[in-house]
Order: C-alpha cells, then sequence, then structure tokens
C-alpha cells in the first residue's frame, strides 16, 4: 500500500515537472541565479578580507585562507557521488520511475557519507606530520594550526553530504533554492570571523568552529529543502546495495575528470617556473586568473544544463537537440562581443590596471589565453550533453590521453616561445579538446551533428576575427574594426543565427520593457 502511495506520488509530480524542467525560460532564469551566487561572496570578500587580515595578522590570515581552500577542495572527496546522484535522480523525472528517488537519495547520503568519515580519519591520523613537516609555520602557532586543522578534518563529512544534497536541488532544477543557500553562505564565510576577531579572539580555531557551524546550518536548511520538494522522500528512507554499483561507477570517471582537468589547467604554471623563472610566473598567471574570470558565465549554465540534459534525454530526444541548439546559439551570442573587445584593449587595460612592464609582457599571453576562455567555454554544453547522456568517461579518457601530449607540448613551445608559447600550447589544448568533444556529441545525439559543423563554421569565423583585431596596435584602428565587427556580428545574430520564434520573443520583450 507504502508504494502504491509513493507511485501515486511520484506520477503527480511528474506531471507537474514534465514541462518545467527543461524549459528556456527556466535555464535562462537558473544561470542567472548561478551567476549572481558566484558573484555576490566575491564583491563581499573585496571588502572585508583587509579587515580580516589587519585583525588576525599575516600568517595567521594565510593559514585561514589554506582553511578556505581546503574546505573547498573537500567537495572533490564525494568521488563524483555528487554529479552521479543529479544525473541519476534527473533520469528519473523524465519517466515514470520517481518512486525510486527516494532510495536513490538515501544510498547516495550514506555512501557519501562514509566516504566523509574516511577521509576525515586519515586527514586525523595525518595532520601532525603536515603541520611539522610540510606547511612552514612558527612555532607558536604550530598547535594552534593542529587544532585548527583536526576541526577542519571533521567537517569533511558535513561538506561531503552538503554537495550531495545540492545534487539533488540541482536535478529538480531548484537553483533558486541552491543560491538562497550559497549566498548567504558564501557571504558568512568572509564576515563571520571579522566579529569573532573583534569581540572574542584573533585564533584560528573559533574562527574555524564559525564557519563549520554555519555549514552544518546550511546542510540542516537543504536536507529540509529536499523533503518538501521530493515529497515522498521521508517515507522512502532506506538503502539500496543494487544502486550502489551505477553511483560509484558514473562518480568514478567523474573523479577522473575532477583530478585531470585542474591540473591541466595550472601545471602550465610549474613549467614555466622550471624552464623560465619564477618572476615570469607572474607575467603569465596574472592574465590567466583575468581571463579565466570569463568561465563564469559558461559555468553557470553547465550547472542548469547537467539535469536538463539528463531528463530530456530519456524523455524526449528532440527536446534534447532544441535544448543543445538554443545553449550554444545564446552561450555564442554573449560570449563573442565580450572576447572581442577584450582581446581588442587587452594591452591598454593591463597598462591601466597594472603598468607599462605588465602590459607589454603579458597583453600577447592574455590574447591567446582569451582566444583558449572562448573555445573552452562554447565547449561547455557537449560537456554537459556527455555528462547528461551519461558518458563521463569519454571526457576523463580524454583527458588521460590529453596529459602527456600537453605537457610535451608545453616543453617544446615554452622552450621556444616562453610565456607566449605555453599561452599557446594552453589554447591549443583547449582548442582540441572542444573539437573532440563537439564530433562525440555528434555521435551520442545524431539529431545535432549538422548542426555541429554549422557551429564549428561559425567558430572558425570568430576565430579569424580574434586574430586580425590582434593584429592592429593602433587604438583608433583597431578600435574602428572593433565596432565594425560588433555592428555585423548584430546583423548576423538577427538575420541569420536567431530565428522567428527568437525574433518574435525578443521583439515582445522589448515592447514590454517600454
Amino acid at each position: 500500500m507504502q508504494n502504491n502511495n509513493n507511485e501515486e506520488k511520484c506520477e503527480q509530480a511528474l506531471g507537474e515537472h514534465d514541462h518545467n524542467l527543461t524549459s528556456g525560460r527556466r535555464i535562462t532564469r537558473n544561470s542567472i541565479l548561478n551567476i549572481f551566487g558566484y558573484c555576490a561572496p566575491m564583491v563581499v570578500a573585496l571588502l572585508t578580507i583587509p579587515v580580516i587580515v589587519r585583525g588576525m595578522g599575516i600568517e595567521r590570515f594565510g593559514i585561514l585562507t589554506l582553511a578556505w581552500a581546503v574546505i573547498g577542495y573537500f567537495s572533490l572527496f564525494d568521488f563524483g557521488l555528487n554529479r552521479a546522484l543529479t544525473k541519476m535522480v534527473a533520469e528519473k523525472l523524465g519517466t515514470s520511475e520517481q518512486s525510486q528517488i527516494p532510495y536513490l537519495v538515501w544510498t547516495s547520503l550514506v555512501v557519501m557519507a562514509l566516504f566523509g568519515l574516511l577521509v576525515a580519519a586519515a586527514l586525523i591520523v595525518f595532520l601532525p606530520w603536515i603541520v611539522d613537516h610540510v606547511l612552514t609555520i612558527s612555532s607558536e602557532l604550530r598547535r594552534e594550526t593542529q587544532i585548527s586543522f583536526y576541526l577542519l578534518a571533521c567537517s569533511v563529512p558535513i561538506v561531503i553530504l552538503s554537495v550531495g544534497l545540492r545534487g539533488v536541488l540541482s536535478a529538480y532544477q531548484k537553483f533558486d533554492l541552491i543560491n538562497w543557500v550559497r549566498v548567504p553562505m558564501g557571504i558568512y564565510v568572509f564576515v563571520a570571523p571579522i566579529p569573532i576577531i573583534k569581540w572574542y579572539s584573533n585564533a584560528l580555531h573559533p574562527v574555524l568552529a564559525a564557519l563549520i557551524a554555519g555549514r552544518l546550518l546550511a546542510i540542516l536548511i537543504q536536507l529540509k529543502m529536499c523533503t518538501q520538494i521530493v515529497s515522498f522522500m521521508k517515507s522512502g528512507i532506506g538503502f539500496r546495495r543494487d544502486l550502489v554499483r551505477p553511483l560509484l561507477s558514473y562518480g568514478g570517471w567523474i573523479t577522473v575528470c575532477n583530478v585531470i582537468s585542474p591540473l591541466m589547467i595550472y601545471i602550465d604554471r610549474f613549467f614555466i617556473g622550471s624552464l623560465i623563472s619564477t618572476a615570469a610566473v607572474a607575467f603569465y598567471a596574472t592574465p590567466n586568473e583575468v581571463a579565466t574570470k570569463l568561465w563564469m558565465l559558461p559555468w553557470a549554465l553547465l550547472g542548469v544544463l547537467f539535469p536538463a540534459f539528463s531528463t530530456s534525454l530519456v524523455r524526449d530526444l528532440r527536446l534534447a537537440s532544441e535544448l543543445f541548439s538554443n545553449s550554444l546559439k545564446y552561450l555564442f551570442v554573449i560570449l563573442f562581443p565580450i572576447i572581442l573587445v577584450s582581446i581588442t584593449y587587452s594591452f591598454e587595460g593591463l597598462d591601466f590596471w597594472l603598468g607599462r612592464e605588465f602590459a607589454e609582457k603579458s597583453s600577447i599571453v592574455l590574447r591567446w589565453m582569451l582566444v583558449g576562455v572562448f573555445l573552452h567555454g562554447i565547449a561547455q554544453v557537449p560537456y554537459a550533453l556527455l555528462q547528461g547522456a551519461g558518458r563521463p568517461d569519454i571526457l576523463a579518457k580524454l583527458h588521460m590521453i590529453e596529459l602527456p601530449l600537453y605537457c610535451f607540448l608545453l616543453w617544446q613551445l615554452i622552450t621556444l616561445g616562453g610565456t607566449k608559447g605555453a599561452a599557446i600550447a594552453w589554447t591549443m589544448r583547449l582548442g582540441a579538446d572542444g573539437l573532440i568533444v563537439f564530433l562525440f556529441a555528434g555521435k551520442i545525439l545524431p539529431e545535432i551533428d549538422g548542426k555541429i559543423h554549422n557551429q564549428l563554421r561559425i567558430l572558425a569565423m570568430a576565430l579569424l576575427c580574434f586574430i586580425v583585431t590582434a593584429y592592429f596596435e593602433n587604438v583608433f584602428y583597431k578600435s574602428c574594426f572593433c565596432l565594425a565587427v560588433i555592428l555585423s556580428f548584430a546583423w548576423f545574430v538577427w538575420f541569420i543565427i536567431f530565428n522567428d520564434q527568437d525574433r518574435d520573443r525578443i521583439s515582445r520583450r522589448f515592447l514590454n520593457a517600454i
């Protein structure tokens, strides 16, 4: 009788969610929410970090930044189960199997909690050695640091479970609720230390205890949200051993990607430090940090597209094809003018921000990296499709093949061209990676194969524009060229890229706005 009641609730929920989970309006809204969720804590951090530095001192603040990094890195220790949970729940939402969702959620959370406890135990064992032999810490702060890191170790299961619950909300496209927690929590991380430092103590462990307490409150709120959204979750508490293997299989490949992908993004800095000098790293890393901040836009979309593809691929391939095409279209329309203007004024921007020396040594690096950011940003759409189709193994195997080839290419081009050579290798790797992923996406979803070839031709035209604008040195000439390209681009988008439905929708919104 209980199972029948659950299935009736599932069918009712399916009818409620069927139309909304993959609608263009919801995709756009959720992407904007994600961007806001990423940006708001960064703005607060700019204001509060100077206050924290003055209150804690340089060394304590350095240790606190390590703690912030460790808390963020703990999310990788979910072994890809967050993504696996999101995908499998989203697939159930696209079918009539929603009665399986509670067991899927609880099984995943149990496995994630066990992984969290194992990681926490390993950290507790090795922490004394890390504090005494790995980190260079003054003797008076070692005991304080050790206590603080023990607190961090105990927080690992909390962080991992929080990531898992966020995965459930992502599957239901509840990014408003996700950011309702993410934004206050992100702000709290940078604000909470200030009253503690001012009125209690500038020691590390009370600050970290407050941050962990905030994480615990966040996970309780997320759990409450999940039980309200998955209305039959309370009645379906249970552990299913048969669900563990598919979760770990999918999550294992995601873990490989999570380990190798950041390595390939940052390993170039170590090559430069080894083959040139550590001073050259500064002239390379700074434009890299500037350029990669633009990935916030496609990453915000990726978080939304992944569960949307997981749902649509089991429900309606035509819907998945439309979602793929529209996502590519709008992401290209947003990214191209931003990258074009950034390349055009890369020298002037660095000169204004960091001075003439940085501009002369880093502007060409920035231009190459902006091209790589553009290519990798567009490739986030086929990335999301492959993950939503249950093929993260393609991405993981591709990255395993790329890593040694990329290291060899870095060594060769840095030897020949210094930091410029490193930027070229970085961009070439991202371009080749994106091209291969596009081709695999066409195999996964044959309906989009022709559209992919059209998109690749448009990308080739975009790359030509980037090359030409980088050729100009005179500000007047390159400004005229940039303006001409943007005006031509606007015409091309309106009459060629957009269809009648797009033009009608934009016209109606414009008329309503005025």
